[in-house]
């Protein structure tokens, strides 16, 4: 009969209604991409702007630990049980990788959802659920970085100035900005203002993500000078392939030295006991020093004044103490 939907008892209607679902449910499907595809966008828009730390390790861990579980997977295919099961067995042995790669992970996901969707919850959020499955972890056990008595640091480095190398010169350079470790390993030329005498870190390469300004005093500027002598690309210290050191290349010279016992890291605690114990420059110039994130709001808000012509006045002391030019003590500077 003209115009039956019905032919042999199936509905024509129906079944084109079915089709067109099926045709819409493959065509999302072709057009949302996989996990790792928005994992590649996003480490490739932001590639410029990482250190080489962070270029080495985003890929190279999400390869590892996630795109086995989730890498095929598009986003709305992600439950919090794949992120449990990929994380379950680096959660305890590898706690800081762990961390790492469930943040970049909750990173790639959230930069590809709807941000008006009112019921979207990132399965990588480090949820109450997600951290009662996971295997427990035995509590941190606090270790200090060994450090050298600062009445022992002059001694040091006139032992240190006659070291040979490019990694003593960094370690020189280090010790005398009270900076971190990967601090001076990654420093650029790009980023020392030679007629101001500062040094601007990034803030990709700051603990607290913030740009760090270190002011330069004399004996800083010498190393600098030394290592544009013999200048190869951006990076200021450069190992002998004009790569990167290891983060252990300063570790080695202390070791050379029969400093072995102390550690790079535990310089800045030799600079903070020197600066307590030895001069009165206020909490906040001390604390910007070592670029800490201040605890107290009025501490913050002092460091926003004029902090770095005082931490210039600081670290100009401090290499005067290191190079036995003036030892200062408390009460040297009254006003």
């Amino acid at each position: 009969m003209k115009g039956d939907r019905s032919t042999a008892g199936v509905d024509i209607v129906q079944e084109r209604r079915k089709a067109r679902e099926e045709a819409k449910a493959v065509e999302s499907k072709v057009v949302l991409s996989t996990f790792e595809e928005c994992a590649e966008a996003y480490i490739r828009a932001n590639w410029s702007t990482w250190s080489e730390k962070h270029r080495d390790q985003w890929p190279s861990s999400l390869k590892r630990y996630a795109y086995r579980t989730i890498g095929k997977l598009t986003i709305p295919e992600i439950k919090p049980s794949h992120i449990h099961d990929l994380l379950k067995p680096i959660w305890v042995e590898k706690r800081e990788t762990a961390n790492r790669v469930r943040g970049r992970i909750e990173t790639i996901i959230a930069k590809n959802v709807d941000i008006d969707d009112p019921d979207f919850r990132n399965p990588a959020e480090l949820t109450r659920q997600l951290r009662e499955k996971l295997p427990k972890r035995p509590k941190r056990v606090v270790r200090h970085h060994p450090a050298l008595p600062y009445a022992d640091a002059p001694a040091f480095m006139k032992l240190l100035a006659g070291a040979p190398g490019t990694a003593a010169a960094m370690l020189r350079f280090l010790i005398f900005t009270a900076c971190r470790t990967n601090e001076a390993v990654e420093g650029r030329w790009s980023e020392i203002d030679r007629p101001g005498s500062t040094w601007k870190i990034p803030g990709e390469r700051m603990k607290m993500d913030q740009d760090h300004y270190v002011p330069l005093t004399d004996p800083a500027l010498a190393v600098l000078d030394e290592m544009r002598d013999g200048r190869q690309g951006e990076l200021i210290f450069t190992n002998p392939d004009a790569g990167a050191f290891s983060e252990n290349a300063m570790l080695a010279v202390l070791d050379r030295l029969g400093y072995g016992h102390v550690t790079v890291h535990g310089f800045r605690s030799t600079f903070a006991t020197w600066a307590e114990e030895c001069t009165d420059y206020p909490d906040g110039v001390r604390e910007a020093a070592l670029a800490h994130k201040y605890k107290s709001e009025t501490t913050a808000a002092y460091q926003r004044g004029q902090k770095l012509e005082k931490r210039r006045a600081l670290m100009k002391d401090w290499a005067a103490f290191l190079t036995g030019a003036n030892v200062v003590q408390l009460g040297d500077r009254a006003g």
